[in-house]
């Protein structure tokens, strides 16, 4: 085998790593010797994705964008596994069992909201100024900033075939732009929310290490016959492993069923692949409990302190290689209509979750908004990122939140996939389809005000 720099393949993933490293090392110490950098809440690892993605376009490093695209991918399914490992604080728990399903009509209720907007304002210009604009663009705003630029790839590559010139294009540039809005955006509403008082910077807050929480009576040794970090890592991984394997069967099970429900549903069941990660890690953390009560097993194999270290560890790299994998010639062509939809979704995003994580989330209500925001104009990635700056311990189910929601939100956001490919069939579906939307999106309001769980009836 040959060990050179000749061979690409062997050396590239390091060299890739070690670029991502020496940009949150500067990024960490611009933050730490700068105190207006310090000031400005921009989180390490967006300061560094941001100089990372400086440093490619003025050709002083030479970026793998598949690579960073991977490394988002795992990145974002790893984090939510060491996460979904934790064992649960009951002091920290969720009250009430329809947060879960509140969070996910949060999340459709906002798809809902980006959609109308969206396609309100490509009505409105198609009818006025660019007859010629494909009516049903206005969609890919909820394609691009609440799901990623997974969808909004395949429904703009959809387009595209239905007769938009560049709408694959378009739909990336959306995303990029959302998670441009998340990062940046976001950061400015953390200082103003700071500003006000309403939350705590993170580095206002002096974090002691809780010597308890890092070694528990029950614990397996610090260090055995295995060092207790490799038996953290061991479990993200063999998790991960069920994961691709789960998905796989799933895929190729419906596959085998039906072409044609294939095309609609792995693409969703490889994108959130996530979700199925963190449902694979409740359920090990689930049969862990239940054989150490049976005697099965004695000692507690998870550390919460080792597995909130490992999730921020992933979502770190994740962040800074998300950031860097922007191709910025996706922001060209078509300025107006996606400036328009750009700033629009950016605002009514931000207006509509101000009301609902209010109603939702009274005890940790700026938490959950936060997070909310970076990840329905971002990523999942972002809104973890954002929470970060404020919980940046993660005490809070806020991140949780994320995940659960995203579960219910695939159920909930079902029937959005269908306007979406009913809209492009016509100008009266289009309005048709703007009907449909306004009436769920009414409904899902009733769901998140309205709804609260029945509590038993006293005698």
């Amino acid at each position: 085998m040959d060990y050179s720099a000749a061979n690409i393949a062997l050396w590239n993933i390091v060299i890739q790593l070690g670029v991502i490293a020496a940009s949150i090392l500067l990024a960490n110490y611009l933050r730490a010797r700068f105190s207006f950098v310090r000031k400005s809440m921009m989180p390490t690892a967006v300061l560094g994705g941001f100089l990372l993605l400086s440093a490619k376009y003025l050709g002083i490093v030479s970026i793998d964008g598949q690579l960073m695209e991977m490394l988002v991918y795992h990145g974002i399914a790893l984090g939510f596994i060491a996460m979904s490992l934790r064992v649960p604080d009951m002091a920290n728990g969720e009250k009430g069992d329809m947060t879960g399903l509140k969070s996910g009509a949060i999340i459709v209720s906002a798809y809902l909201v980006q959609g109308i907007t969206g396609l309100l304002i490509t009505l409105f210009l198609s009818y006025t100024f660019i007859p010629t604009l494909f009516k049903a663009s206005g969609l890919l705003l909820p394609m691009g900033y609440g799901q990623g630029p997974g969808q909004a790839n395949n429904v703009g590559s959809t387009y595209e075939a239905l007769g938009f010139e560049g709408g694959r294009s378009f739909g990336l540039s959306i995303a990029a732009t959302g998670y441009l809005v998340a990062c940046i955006v976001g950061v400015i509403l953390l200082n103003i929310l700071v500003r006000r008082g309403k939350v705590r910077a993170a580095s206002d807050v002096e974090h002691k290490p809780d010597v308890s929480f890092f070694q528990s009576k029950d614990e397996i040794p610090v260090s055995d016959s295995i060092d207790k970090l490799s038996v953290q890592i061991a479990m993200v991984l063999l998790v991960y492993l069920a994961t691709f394997l789960c998905s796989w069967g799933l895929t190729s099970g419906i596959s085998a069923i039906s072409t044609g429900l294939a095309k609609t549903l792995n693409t969703l069941i490889w994108g959130f692949n996530f979700i199925f990660g963190s449902a694979l890690a409740m359920l090990l953390r689930v049969t862990l409990e239940v054989g150490k009560k049976k005697g099965l097993i004695r000692r507690q194999y998870q550390n919460n302190y080792l597995l909130n270290r490992i999730s921020g560890f992933f979502f770190d790299i994740m962040i800074v290689a998300g950031i860097a994998s922007i191709n910025l010639e996706d922001l060209s062509g078509l300025w107006i209509p996606f400036l328009m939809l750009a700033a629009a979704g950016a605002v009514v995003t931000w207006l509509h979750l101000k009301f609902v994580c209010r109603k939702v989330y009274p005890d940790y209500y700026y938490e959950g908004l936060i997070s909310m925001y970076g990840m329905l104009t971002g990523t999942i990635s972002s809104g973890v990122l954002l929470l970060r700056e404020v919980d940046p311990g993660l005490s809070t189910p806020a991140a949780n939140n994320l995940v659960i929601g995203s579960s219910f939100g695939i159920i909930l956001g079902a029937p959005i996939l269908i306007l979406v490919g009913l809209a492009p069939k016509s100008d009266l579906l289009c309005w048709v389809t703007l009907l449909i939307a306004a009436i769920y999106f009414a409904a899902l309001l009733v769901l998140i005000t309205r709804v609260h769980r029945r509590k038993g009836i006293k005698k």
